[in-house]
């Protein structure tokens, strides 16, 4: 179990506290609604159709027979579909806002693309009828193999945002000048998202104002994607998403599936709906690109690090260009005089890449950490001294202090309470019958954005007392964002939790920025702290009498002598916020058993320490870490997508071929909060955690395997055949 420490109690016991989530009864008894769930009078149904190469041109498609199948409304093509206004270049700014050309064009760029969509009045049938079209085409040879197309690398504009390179010092000469170095290559798999919840839309006209029922993460830039690729009025359009079944960066913006709903709902003027099945999340939803990351590395005698260099290789779309900033971590991590740090990328016939749970640092880290492992065993240095001996007292990227960083003291709280003394640094030291037993350990980091948001609290009496509603256009992608904000308003304004409605997951609301990148529930808890703060404030204007002593809401509503009152207010980083470097820390310890013999590696035990500030509520935090460290074991030992590399095609599916950790394959997890006070990141002192959990997990694991074996994977994910076949394993 988590542990409860001081800095979880802000002011009150409802901040820091493991309430129960305010909505888990609507979800446990089906009466949360999901994006698919609402009920809309004579709605459609949509579905798409999919190329069935990668590569090449469509010469014609027959859409004859899906017509003449029961129930079809209408089948759009490229030769009946609206014609939008081509898209603009993609740059890291408009990527969830930018409109999007569905079904312009014969050129098909990646297997699965859309070519197709069917109406009709049944899912069942709009799916059939799907299988009814036929296209033929004139094909090329499709870029897959990453061997093959990787000379033809670039330099893009940015990294995900952030610079793609980056340089202090000489490497050459921080190379020259050590005593250790190495020189190491690690590669990580391409991977899919699979959220509990596929992608769902509903669209509904009425005249000219449009309502979509989305399962999305960001409400206003699907607003604007939406008012950008149909011309249409960003007040005329309302996005509804109240509950979302996961999300993990999949739900960022708005795919095709979403223009294609709206385009049908638009063009037959009636409702309809689409749910996109398992399959097309492989093709149709982004994914995790796969990162070779060269890796060099120089330190003195007694550990200290004179160069350190992090080349990134990657992929992108042919027709959009997205890069995953895996070295960004390096850059920020440790004290290093020399460093360098690139992005490549070359095109291939692969959906585009996005946005997955912390792009950058969840592939970053396993190159970053792991060269830190194995640089410490070259060094005969306990891994833990060896990073602190490189803890910087700035960040290395741009010299602004930290707002705060506990990174030494998640290492040393971690070591303690996992019994790290007991690790014998010389590998396969720990057999217990057939299985050697070994112990690992990674350090996390994750940026802590924080963006400005807006709230409104309406104030009013009710049968039991004093009540209020918070309204803001946020999301809750399954976090606890719905009860984190309800305790916010409950301390802020002295009220039991239970007297706090929530209404989220509504574009009409006071604007936010969503829920991804880890800066949801600072943003959010600190809009509602705002707005409450200033509902009390201007109470007491309106208070004749002397109100020093009046704290609570209830007071102040009594003594301005009013039974309802409302204030909207908006909250973001502040002047002090902006000269400092934000980040969540923590550290992942990991005990394996792996079989000798077969390869099968067991993880029984995992413990966890994180810096992040406030912890708003202790229940949905340790969710996080334990969803975290969860996904980062499926990272680790499993889960891959694998391509066919002749014909572009997904040899992994589904579920039946695309592996993700299930209960058997997850010990126990122990996860401990470091008390920390951050002033100057927001005014709830609040970190992101959803992305710091899977961090360095995969690192954690590889490390603890190599402290078994003494064989060091350096290619996920890591599986009983490249542990028994080691020499044969694939080097990247």
């Amino acid at each position: 179990m988590a542990e409860i420490t001081e800095n979880m109690i802000k002011s009150k016991d409802n901040l820091g506290a493991p309430e129960n989530r305010i909505e888990g009864f609507l979800k446990v008894t089906g009466k949360a609604k999901y994006a698919a769930e609402f009920s809309v009078p004579n709605v459609l149904y949509g579905f798409p159709v999919r190329s069935t190469i990668a590569a090449g041109t469509m010469t014609d498609i027959d859409t004859a027979e899906a017509e003449k199948a029961e129930g079809v409304v209408k089948v759009f093509t490229h030769k009946n579909a609206m014609k939008f206004n081509p898209a603009p270049d993609v740059e890291s700014t408009n990527k969830m806002t930018m409109p999007k050309s569905v079904l312009n064009t014969t050129a098909i760029n990646s297997f699965g693309q859309y070519i197709g969509f069917v109406v009709a009045e049944t899912f069942e049938q709009a799916r059939y009828a799907a299988n009814l079209v036929k296209a033929t085409y004139q094909e090329t040879d499709p870029k897959i193999d990453f061997d093959k197309y990787v000379d033809t690398a670039y330099k893009p504009d940015n990294a995900n945002g952030a610079a793609t390179d980056t340089q202090r010092g000489s490497m050459e000469e921080g190379m020259s000048n050590a005593s250790k170095t190495l020189d190491i290559t690690y590669q990580t798999p391409i991977e899919v998202h699979n959220p509990m919840e596929p992608h769902a839309t509903i669209a509904v006209f009425e005249g000219d104002a449009l309502t979509v029922y989305d399962a999305t993460q960001m409400l206003g830039p699907s607003k604007v994607a939406i008012s950008n690729t149909f011309n249409i009025p960003q007040e005329k359009i309302r996005v509804l998403a109240p509950y979302i079944g996961g999300g993990f960066g999949s739900k960022l913006r708005a795919w095709d599936h979403v223009m294609l709903t709206i385009m049908a709902a638009k063009m037959l003027d009636k409702p309809v709906k689409t749910a996109i099945t398992r399959q097309m999340m492989q093709t149709n939803a982004g994914l995790r690109q796969l990162n070779r990351q060269h890796m060099r590395i120089g330190t003195s005698t007694d550990g200290k690090l004179t160069a350190m260099s992090h080349e990134v290789m990657t992929h992108t779309a042919v027709d959009e260009v997205f890069v995953e900033q895996a070295g960004f971590i390096t850059r920020t991590m440790y004290d290093t005089p020399n460093q360098l740090v690139t992005h490549r990328v070359f095109d291939t016939n692969i959906q585009v890449p996005t946005w997955m749970r912390a792009p950058g640092e969840t592939p970053g880290s396993f190159a970053l950490e792991c060269t830190m492992d194995e640089m410490a065993d070259q060094l005969q240095m306990d891994p833990i001294a060896f990073r602190i001996k490189n803890e910087p007292k700035t960040n290395p990227l741009d010299g602004k202090p930290f707002s705060s960083r506990s990174l030494v003291q998640c290492m040393q709280v971690g070591a303690d309470k996992f019994g790290w003394s007991k690790r014998k640094q010389e590998p396969r030291q720990n057999t217990k019958d057939n299985w050697l037993v070994g112990y690992g350990m990674a350090a996390a980091s994750r940026a802590a954005p924080y963006q400005e948001s807006s709230s409104r609290v309406k104030l009013s009496y009710g049968d039991d007392g004093l009540e209020a509603v918070i309204e803001m256009a946020a999301t809750d992608i399954g976090t606890g964002t719905y009860t984190i904000i309800a305790q916010t308003a409950a301390n802020c304004l002295d009220i039991p939790v239970d007297r706090v409605a929530v209404n989220i997951g509504d574009s009409d609301l006071p604007a936010t920025p969503g829920s991804g990148g880890s800066w949801g529930a600072g943003s959010f808890t600190s809009a509602v702290d705002a707005v409450c703060e200033k509902a009390k404030s201007a109470l007491k204007n309106k208070i004749t009498s002397d109100s020093s002593a009046l704290t609570t809401a209830d007071e102040l509503m009594k003594a301005a002598k009013l039974t309802e009152f409302e204030m909207e207010a908006t909250e973001g980083p502040s002047e002090d916020s902006k000269k400092y470097a934000h980040f969540s820390y923590g550290a992942h310890f990991v005990e394996v058993w792996v079989d000798e013999d077969l390869g099968m590696v067991k993880i029984p035990r995992v413990l966890s320490t994180s810096a992040v500030g406030t912890v708003l509520n202790q229940k949905t935090a340790r969710s996080q870490v334990v969803g975290g460290i969860v996904w980062g074991i499926g990272q680790a030992m499993t889960e891959e997508t694998t391509l066919d590399k002749r014909y572009g095609s997904y040899v992994t599916r589904t579920f039946a071929d695309y592996h993700v950790p299930v209960n058997l394959d997850v010990g126990d997890i122990e996860v401990h909060f470091i008390p920390e006070e951050d002033e100057h990141i927001n005014r709830m002192g609040v970190k992101g955690i959803g992305e710091l959990g899977i961090t360095s997990v995969a690192a954690a694991i590889a490390n603890a395997i190599y402290n078994a074996t003494g064989k060091r994977m350096r290619t996920l994910p890591i599986t009983p055949a490249k542990l028994v076949d080691y020499e044969k394993q694939p080097v990247a």
